[in-house]
């Protein structure tokens, strides 16, 4: 019998394979094996008779995440025309550059017709310090930061920024502009930082976003990464143009990014930012990686603690594919940016997790398991800060033990001033 659809998934639906799908689990449940039958119930009210083959079209549909047989139907006829249609009418009719924060969809672009220029921007600006300072400096105190966590040389670290920097302010052979961005902070932190770029050298080319934070067909949406070319097709008739109003909001976000408090921050959250709908929440989930007031975990920190509490010592790829798949609300690190994220947890003066592995073992084999320090810290008994994980940076906001800093109160969503 066919199982529901994986959690993560490309976004690409098959009609024909759906319809399989569907024949399939109502032979299971005339034949009454437990887990077709437990899929039915959980989309159909019990019956006595059996079910009809629409019955378990409709529960294909539900496990899919739509309301109905016709209009999962309808979404895949969709995805078909547009499939068909991108190398016609795709992005041929003006001189385009796509923008993105990786390189995840480069190669998918052009497999789905499209021929536009690629620019990577993906300076992980939701780790580490991004303080107030022209862009010259920025890029220098990003590049000794990024070469520093992930074992890059400087020299390489800093051409590859100057090379992202440099072509913002080479735009003036496109027509048009066109960003790809989903809805978590790394996505959401780096789109402020380029209407910023964008507001203070506005370029010749019209600016078009496409902003995703779900897909009809996907049960656990991580990124647009993950999207089969077809679903990228379908998304391009959802770009929408970037007014002035966007623009400006997006300027205001990152200079609330780079300041040393988080009172402005968190002015735009409470206002409401209906022009990027995304990116309030993506700012408060940024927040949440300050020290928590009860026991100085950044959001991150603690749920990898929380893990290894509830599942034992694990391999830290299994940490980190549990934290993505299931308890992170808003996915965002990198395999790479988590391990870095988790360098305190392991390296304090008292540290939190005991790695029992040897270095020359690649780290997602390492098994991580939990100290007593660690658990005094879930059960606020300590406070992590005191346990000597030394400095960290999110964003403009300094976090050092022993000096005055800011703290993020879960219990009334606000941050807090701890001198």
């Amino acid at each position: 019998m066919s199982a529901p659809n994986s959690p993560i998934g490309h976004g690409r639906l098959n009609l024909e394979q759906q319809r399989k799908r569907a024949k399939e689990l109502l032979k299971a449940a005339i034949h009454q094996q437990p887990e077709a039958i437990s899929r039915l119930f959980a989309h159909l009210p019990a019956r006595e008779t059996h079910p009809r083959l629409n019955d378990a079209q409709w529960v294909i549909a539900r496990e899919n995440g739509f309301d109905s047989w016709p209009k999962l139907k309808a979404h895949i006829d969709a995805l078909d025309f547009a499939s068909r249609h991108a190398g016609l009418h795709g992005d041929q009719d003006a001189r385009t550059l796509h923008i993105r924060c990786g390189s995840d969809i480069q190669h998918s672009l052009k497999v789905a017709g499209f021929t536009g220029d690629f620019l990577e921007f993906s300076d992980p600006l939701c780790i580490g310090p991004v303080t107030h300072s022209d862009y010259a400096e920025l890029m220098l105190t990003r590049a000794s930061f990024l070469a520093d966590a992930f074992g890059i040389a400087p020299a390489d670290s800093l051409a590859k920024l100057r090379q992202a920097w440099s072509a913002l302010t080479q735009l003036d052979n496109y027509e048009r502009l066109v960003l790809w961005f989903e809805h978590d902070s790394y996505d959401q932190l780096i789109l402020a930082c380029l209407l910023h770029q964008l507001d203070q050298q506005p370029p010749k080319a019209k600016i078009e976003l496409i902003a995703v934070k779900s897909v009809p067909g996907v049960k656990r949406f991580i990124g647009i990464g993950q999207l089969a070319p077809d679903v990228l097709a379908w998304l391009w008739p959802q770009r929408k143009p970037v007014n002035r109003a966007l623009m400006h909001l997006g300027a205001q976000a990152w200079e609330a990014l780079c300041a040393d408090t988080p009172e402005r921050l968190m002015n735009i959250i409470e206002a409401g930012t209906p022009e990027l709908p995304m990116l309030g929440t993506a700012l408060r989930r940024h927040l949440l990686e300050l020290p928590a007031d009860s026991n100085g975990l950044g959001f991150s920190e603690q749920q990898t603690l929380e893990i290894l509490r509830g599942l034992g010592p694990l391999p830290a790829g299994k940490v980190f594919a549990q934290l993505m798949r299931e308890n992170e609300p808003l996915p965002y690190l990198g395999d790479m940016m988590f391990w870095w994220l988790i360098q305190p947890l392991l390296n304090a003066v008292d540290p939190a997790i005991r790695v029992s592995a040897d270095v020359e073992t690649p780290w997602p084999q390492r098994i991580l398991e939990l100290t007593a320090t660690g658990v005094s810290v879930l059960d606020n008994q300590r406070d992590w800060l005191d346990c000597g994980p030394g400095e960290r940076w999110i964003g403009g906001l300094k976090v050092r033990s022993g000096q005055a800093h800011w703290r993020y109160d879960r219990a009334v969503d606000q941050p807090r001033f701890r001198a």
